[in-house]
């Protein structure tokens, strides 16, 4: 978890786990991040590698290559190798990108 937060702070943008508290989501771009599940390594009902999953979630409010470019940047600084995703909230007029990828806890 350590690590994950690292990474977050050096993304530079605002950041919180699953939401940010009503009435205090910051202006466009934030993250959000969730760890929806493990994917640890065991033998013989022993887990030696805790893995969790981890969704790095990029809102903006338009298309903002260069805060992708700077998540990127940071990812691939810190070896990590993502899938991404993207869609447009009609209701919240806001742009998610999803970044997916497992990491060590």
């Amino acid at each position: 978890m350590d690590k994950l937060l690292e990474v977050l702070k050096n993304i530079g943008i605002p950041f919180a786990y699953d939401h940010f508290a009503e009435g205090e989501s910051p202006e466009p771009p934030f993250i959000c991040y969730l760890l929806p599940q493990s994917n640890n390594f065991a033998a013989d009902g022993v887990v030696y590698h805790k893995i969790s999953s981890v969704n790095l979630e990029l809102y903006t409010d338009r298309k903002d290559l260069s805060v992708e470019q700077m998540i990127e940047a940071v990812l691939d600084r810190y070896g990590i190798f993502y899938d991404k995703t993207e869609v447009w909230i009609a209701s919240e007029k806001l742009y998610e990108v999803l970044y997916t990828f497992d990491m060590e806890v």
